[in-house]
């Protein structure tokens, strides 16, 4: 069987691998809820700030830090972004990966994912590590299509600081440096796809929804 996956698809099987499993051979998927739209909303204003800074040949004030440029290939970064095209790959076996990325950095001829992250609250110390196998498998996928990447990438946090007497938000921002890895990103897919092809696995002993599924099951007997 072929598989067609995505990091945040890929982030499931750290939550559960009965679901994962589920999810992929039986198209069992997990409810969904209602999901914010201000993460959304966010993610295309600050594209378009960005943009509008990388037109000029400039840096926002964020980065400005930083030794970089903002990547300038407008048409080839809108079909990065989409979360319709992506960046791909496809492996021997004809099993597909696609990441919608928000937006590239570029250093020496290299190239460095950055990442957008909108919060509710100021970072916790494990924030950015929950983020880590999504940034490694951007990375994996750039180098597959034959770009060379830094060792490491940015995620930019925005959460809410004051209003300001005209009703104006302020966020503030965090902008933190992570190590990427590709043999994490390789070891990802490599068990995702061993878990495929092999029998349904345990559920994850946290796992609300398998437990709710499992209680369904109880009561109905």
């Amino acid at each position: 069987m072929i598989y067609k996956f995505s990091p945040s698809s890929l982030n499931l099987l750290k939550e559960c691998p009965k679901c994962f499993w589920l999810h992929f051979n039986k198209n069992l998927k997990r409810p969904s809820g209602i999901f914010p739209s201000l993460p959304n909303g966010m993610d295309g204003v600050l594209k378009k700030h960005f943009d509008k800074y990388m037109e000029k040949s400039a840096l926002p004030p964020e980065i400005k830090d930083l030794n970089i440029k903002l990547f300038e290939d407008k048409e080839l970064l809108k079909i990065w972004r989409s979360n319709f095209k992506g960046i791909q790959f496809t492996d021997t076996d004809g099993n597909f990966l696609r990441g919608a990325v928000d937006n590239i950095l570029v250093k020496d001829n290299k190239l460095i994912v950055m990442d957008y992250k909108t919060r509710g609250y100021p970072l916790k110390e494990d924030t950015a590590h929950h983020y880590q196998n999504q940034l490694d498998l951007y990375n994996y996928l750039l180098r597959k299509n034959g770009y060379q990447t830094e060792d490491y990438s940015y995620l930019l946090f925005y959460h809410p600081l004051h209003i300001n007497e005209d009703g104006s938000f302020v966020f503030k921002t965090d902008l933190v440096k992570m190590n990427v890895s590709i043999a994490n990103a390789e070891n990802i897919l490599k068990n995702a796809l061993s878990i495929l092809n092999n029998e349904m696995p345990d559920s994850d002993e946290n796992c609300e929804y398998c437990k709710f599924a499992e209680k369904r099951k109880e009561e109905s007997k």
